[in-house]
């Protein structure tokens, strides 16, 4: 298990360097991270995606209608399809179109008709080709060609921080989510397709294979998008949920069902914490299913994938080396959590990635402490700072596609919990979790929504709180001596202005001491000479005695 866990921190480790440790950013990047002009003037509102796949030459053919309201004047449309993937033809109104490719992966297709805005059109789109073979999925993703114990095919997409133009042509930025969609996935007879949202209709076809068609009712970002394949055993059920019944989809492997029927009851139990501290699950209308996949798991909306072995822990560790993460399925609760802070509140830019990962990370905490208590919550998230680096800044470059450090997970894990422990209300602190994923529903949002958001409902400016943990890769040193009857502190090791109120104990009193440290000069608070501190491990701070 050791070389299981280090494996996992050397593949994320390749998965941001791979993004983020550029020395000089490429067309291909600026063209996939920002928001074109050719991207901006028209408005996503629905995919129609069919996909061929061809398991002997590992290839995928199909098309895809993209449907858009203009928004502006313009007569150029960007679409992307990575490489070594290619798009064949474009049609509006049935007369084919031009483009001109800029970078590897970017086209720009030169429409014909008159774009009037307002006016809601369509472009349809065929593609072929062979995909990018994952190689260390998800952290290295792509299209996974694999068998299962039995030979059968086992075949699956994953493409975060990729991109879903890896394996089929969109817009593929993540500010514009589509409104809705259809995912038309054929494949040899004998084998199923389990993809997002709910299926209405499964076909048998003349030439020997299946075409499963699938419906998408809510906004879903690209990378959600997902195709898994295999000789899949299915079963469902029910639950009672905020906003009424949900239904529940399970598919395992034929020969792992048995064991998956006993792991994959996690699913109730993460719902009904998540609900608790986060509000309804957001995509009722599509339901919810835990798909078995090849590789370890991905958050695909409505459709999570999973590979922890039916074991749990994070393959059978305990991330925090607490005992408290052995009590749950890393994957199912950690993967699942993704449902509110990734897929219903989504980052603009992928340099905002902290807002998936770092609130994830922290409902790991908050499953933790709803079934066994805040004590347990705790020591769980503070057992995570030993994997935290601090060698890179949390958030990273806007507009070419950059990922910032991975102490995105662990050390904006404990940012959240710090936060937790200045409001010093956790029923506010609910309440802020839950009002995220309502005032932000379904959007694409930016990091200063999101701290502007917590800091007007906490009534707390926590602006240099976000900027330390966020934009600096120091931790803050509360610094202290006590002479006489004076206990003296500053903050140190921080940036200038950092103003983070902290509590502490003194051994002689109940009542806890909110203290307000300055950068600048020292305080001083009388206390009794022979009081001694007890200082509050939630803050993810150090504590430094003397001058």
């Amino acid at each position: 298990m050791k070389i299981t866990i280090v494996l996992f921190f050397i593949f994320l480790n390749i998965f941001i360097q791979a993004i983020a440790q550029k020395s000089a950013y490429t067309l291909d990047d600026s063209l996939r991270g920002s928001i074109t002009p050719e991207r901006v003037w028209w408005d996503l509102k629905h995919y129609e995606l069919s996909v061929k796949v061809d398991i002997e030459n590992k290839t995928f053919t199909g098309t895809n209608i993209v449907k858009y309201q203009v928004l502006s004047t313009n007569q150029i449309i960007q679409i992307d399809l990575q490489e070594p993937m290619q798009i064949l033809e474009v049609t509006q109104d049935n007369i084919s179109l031009k483009w001109v490719k800029k970078g590897k992966n970017a086209y720009f297709i030169s429409l014909q008709k008159n774009q009037k805005i307002g006016e809601n059109e369509q472009i349809v789109i065929s593609f072929a080709g062979k995909p990018k073979i994952a190689i260390k999925p998800p952290w290295d993703g792509g299209v996974q060609w694999e068998k299962d114990n039995n030979g059968r095919d086992f075949i699956a997409t994953s493409c975060q921080g990729l991109g879903a133009s890896v394996w089929w042509p969109c817009k593929d930025h993540m500010y514009d989510e589509v409104e809705g969609m259809n995912i038309n996935v054929t494949v040899p007879k004998g084998l199923q397709d389990i993809s997002n949202g709910k299926l209405v209709k499964v076909t048998e076809n003349e030439d020997n294979t299946t075409t499963f068609n699938w419906v998408v009712v809510n906004p879903i970002n690209n990378y959600g998008v997902n195709i898994n394949i295999g000789n899949y055993v299915n079963w469902q059920e029910n639950y009672q949920g905020e906003k009424g019944d949900l239904s529940l989809s399970y598919y395992a492997l034929a020969q792992n069902a048995d064991k998956a029927k006993v792991q994959f009851k996690e699913v109730p139990r993460m719902l009904k914490a998540f609900e608790h501290w986060f509000g309804p699950y957001p995509f009722y209308e599509d339901g919810y299913k835990l798909v078995e996949v090849p590789y370890l798991g991905m958050e695909h909306q409505s459709s999570i994938t999973y590979g922890n072995k039916f074991m749990n822990g994070y393959l059978g560790r305990d991330l925090s080396n607490t005992g408290w993460g052995l009590k749950w399925d890393f994957i199912i609760v950690h993967e699942s959590g993704h449902e509110w802070f990734a897929n219903n509140i989504t980052y603009k830019d992928q340099a905002d990635m902290w807002i998936h990962e770092s609130f994830t990370n922290y409902s790991e905490n908050l499953f933790t402490e709803f079934y066994y208590g805040k004590e347990a919550g705790a020591a769980y998230v503070i057992g995570t700072r030993k994997n935290i680096e601090n060698r890179k800044t949390i958030i990273a470059d806007y507009n070419v596609n950059a990922l910032g450090s991975g102490d995105m997970y662990y050390k904006g894990g404990n940012m959240l919990h710090t936060i937790r422990q200045v409001i010093n209300d956790d029923n506010k602190w609910r309440e802020i979790l839950r009002g995220l994923n309502s005032e932000f529903y379904h959007q694409t949002v930016t990091t200063s929504q999101i701290e502007n958001y917590i800091s007007k409902n906490a009534d707390i400016d926590l602006s240099k709180v976000f900027d330390q943990y966020l934009r600096n890769i120091s931790v803050p040193v509360f610094q202290y001596y006590i002479i006489r009857n004076k206990l003296c502190y500053k903050w140190t090791n921080c940036i200038q202005g950092f103003d983070m109120p902290i509590t502490i104990n003194l051994d002689n009193q109940v009542a806890k001491l909110v203290l307000k440290p300055k950068t600048e000069k020292w305080t001083t608070t009388k206390i009794n000479k022979k009081s001694k501190l007890i200082l509050d491990k939630n803050y993810y701070v150090t504590y430094k005695l003397g001058k």
